[in-house]
């Protein structure tokens, strides 16, 4: 255990003592949330993403580990097991290294080279490799000659027999070709070489065909240099078979490195060990090497692509919700016609409609009578409009109905990604029973707005579609780090116990499915909840998961006005004791002129002081200040607020030169796409980010940012514009 902390902290830049320590709580069966908000003095204060690397890297070492284990044993099982296998093991420090180890004692599948050993070739291979000039090798060989000695029935089967002296010594040559191609020594030196030297190269399956891939249709770049996004592009246009992908490898210096350990002079021996050299290298390590290598920068560009997918997320679903507005969700289609749905400030359904403004009905005059009376009944405020099929359509459609009354409604774009895959789903069959899933689609549009957290949580992460190759990755993987950002999100912003889905109270530390489901089966039988600790009459919900899950937890109408707050039960003695301190009491969080006076004393606290009186660390002391600081305050309300829109830009409205406001819809490994109100979205590349080198896109912008930009670039005939940030 020691060496795995060690490795740890070595790995994450932090402290042993700060690794050990959240080992221990993990393994006490604590969730990541909960220890990076209510166990800051024991990790020292590690954030969320610190603590999940550190959660992912421990299952990794403890599963390399118990495999380094699991290989010593069968070696020595074997009676193989040597000091050197030992020592190799233990240096180790990945799977791969373990199982190249591993690879000559693993019982092999029928090769030519256990066909050999079984007709007794072993001694001969020995003989061979120690190049000894007793007397011709032929000679030697002819003692291995077995034809005679077996039975007519053992002469029907290849396998056993040894005709001729040729047959022998090509049997001991199979032999030495796979010892060649299992040495843990060779394979390591290779992988180095062929990364440090090394080349992919792609060619066209066929020249002549149109595709995305064409700037791949003869390419190179070094493997040591080749970006991520390049990698998952490459696999991609191979597995549609628009590529041919090969690595190119230093051959000569790679044979050249293997003859020098092996081959001791000349000798009657030389060449024949030349050509079983080239022969391991071509037939049996160079295809293997080849999937071990691609296989290892898929593996490290498909984290590279859940790493971002998970950032972007997390900003999507942090994004700042408008509250107290009534919106009409927008649902943009052309033959189905164009699904309404009205939500008031609450998120409930007042309404929902369809009409046909786009093609091929384009029947504009109704559809503008129907939605302005529906705006002048509800007196809606906003109109959040999704930005797939028809949506610069249905776009041109509401600016043009808007100028046409007199409230003051705006209208904004929303990603309208996974809509379709909710509107089918269990959850909103269980939400809208009697509403048409093609509605559910316009409900889930205006609710994003209003609420975006709450609405996305629904969705199946992946389904959000802010990222790159999402679909191309490991799933499982995407899905575990995906799940971990929805939870580490849902918690920063809390959740209000009394009016939040099964789905939202799903995500909340120590809080399964079940568990949600009863918490809203225990509110709908005895009403709203009045404090934190009637959840322990919830079924299910026992003092582990109260723990996990209370501090998360928001009522704010309750008995204990710390409970808007995310101060954990476990510090309310503390916290009273802070507040008498200074003359306050938890009420005067709700009382506005009172709460300003509590703000200004909250300011001079010495805190070090303070917190030795109060017997609690210094950075909970620091937290709970910064609670009362902002009862029930939105964390969101931060983050940008969307662009509103009253009028439509077309791709011919831009010119070279004008600098637009946009919204950052995806961040990639080599740019970002900002909507600036034309049908696509256009590219900002990561050279166009700053005037200072920056490694990653995401050093600069999160989606959701709002954005100046400059057109530097319109391409007509593909719809493209290239932005630059540079302004």
């Amino acid at each position: 255990m020691e060496k795995i902390i060690k490795t740890i902290a070595e790995e994450l830049k932090i402290r042993e003592n700060q690794v050990e320590n959240t080992i221990k709580l993990i393994d006490e069966g604590n969730t990541i949330p909960f220890i990076a908000r209510y166990r800051k003095e024991v990790t020292g204060g590690l954030s969320d993403e610190t603590l999940r690397e550190l959660g992912d890297r421990l299952n990794y070492l403890r599963n390399l580990e118990k495999r380094k284990e699991e290989v010593i044993n069968s070696i020595d099982e074997q009676g193989k097991l040597t000091d050197e296998i030992l020592k190799a093991v233990a240096l180790s420090k990945t799977l791969a290294e373990v199982e190249d180890i591993y690879r000559p004692y693993k019982q092999k599948k029928k090769t030519r080279a256990t066909v050999a050993k079984a007709k007794g070739l072993e001694p001969l291979a020995d003989i061979i490799m120690e190049q000894k000039e007793i007397k011709p090798i032929e000679e030697i060989a002819k003692e291995y000659v077995n034809i005679d000695k077996l039975s007519d029935e053992d002469k029907k089967n290849k396998d056993k027999v040894v005709a001729t002296a040729e047959d022998a010594i090509a049997g001991a040559l199979d032999i030495i070709a796979e010892n060649i191609s299992d040495n843990s020594k060779y394979r390591k030196e290779i992988k180095r070489q062929c990364y440090r030297e090394g080349l992919v190269e792609t060619k066209a399956a066929n020249p002549e065909e149109k595709s995305n891939y064409e700037m791949y249709y003869d390419y190179n770049e070094a493997i040591k240099y080749i970006p991520s996004h390049r990698i998952l592009a490459i696999n991609r246009g191979e597995k549609e078979d628009f590529l041919k992908v090969k690595l190119a490898k230093p051959e000569e210096k790679i044979l050249a490195y293997i003859e020098r350990d092996i081959i001791k002079g000349e000798t009657q021996f030389t060449n024949m060990l030349k050509e079983t050299i080239l022969d391991s290298f071509k037939r049996l390590i160079e295809p293997s090497i080849e999937r071990e290598i691609r296989s290892d920068l898929t593996e490290k560009a498909e984290e590279k692509a859940i790493k971002v997918f998970g950032q972007n997320s997390k900003q999507l679903l942090l994004g700042a919700p408008i509250k107290g507005k009534t919106v009409m969700g927008f649902d943009p289609a052309y033959r189905t016609g164009c699904k309404i749905a009205v939500i008031d400030d609450t998120g409930k359904v007042l309404d929902y409609t369809t009409v046909y403004p786009t093609a091929p009905q384009n029947d504009v005059e109704n559809a503008k009578k129907e939605l302005l009376k529906l705006i002048e009944k509800h007196k809606i405020d906003m109109i959040a409009i999704g930005n797939g099929t028809a949506s610069r359509e249905s776009e041109m459609f509401v600016a043009d109905m808007l100028k046409e009354t007199n409230r003051d409604v705006c209208y904004v774009i929303v990603s309208e990604a996974g809509a379709s895959v909710y509107s089918a789903s269990k959850l909103a069959t269980e939400e809208y029973p009697d509403i048409n899933v093609s509605i559910r689609g316009a409900i889930s549009i205006a609710r994003r707005l209003q609420d975006p957290l709450a609405e996305l949580v629904k969705i199946d992460p992946k389904a959000i579609g802010v990222g790159q190759y999402q679909h191309d990755v490991n799933q499982k993987r995407l899905a575990e780090s995906l799940t971990g950002v929805v939870e580490d999100s849902v918690n920063k912003v809390g959740v209000d116990v009394n009016t939040a889905t099964p789905s939202l109270l799903s995500y909340v530390a120590g809080i399964n499915n079940t568990i949600a489901k009863n918490i809203v089966k225990y509110r709908d039988e005895n009403g709203k909840l009045k404090n934190r600790k009637q959840l322990l009459k919830v079924p299910k919900l026992g003092k582990v998961a109260y723990e996990q899950c209370a501090g998360f937890l928001r009522i704010f109408d309750g008995d204990n006005p710390l409970e808007i707050t995310a101060v954990h039960p476990e510090s309310y003695e503390a916290t009273e004791k802070l507040l008498k301190e200074i003359g306050a009491k938890p009420e005067d969080l709700k009382d506005k002129e009172k709460l300003e006076k509590l703000i200004n004393q909250l300011k001079h606290v010495d805190i070090a002081k303070m917190a030795k009186e109060l017997e609690i660390g210094e950075m909970t002391l620091t937290d709970i200040i910064a609670e009362l600081s902002k009862p029930g305050r939105d964390p969101r309300e931060d983050m940008p607020k969307p662009i509103l829109r009253s009028d439509v830009l077309k791709l011919e409205d831009l010119k070279e030169g004008m600098v637009l406001t946009g919204t950052v819809r995806n961040v990639i490994d080599f740019g970002a796409f900002v909507d600036i109100g034309v049908k696509h979205d256009g590219l900002v590349h990561i050279s166009e980010m700053s005037d200072k080198f920056i490694k990653n896109p995401s050093e600069i912008v999160s989606v959701g940012d709002i954005v100046k930009v400059k057109v530097i670039k319109i391409d007509t005939e593909r719809q493209k514009v290239g932005l630059s940030m540079k302004v």
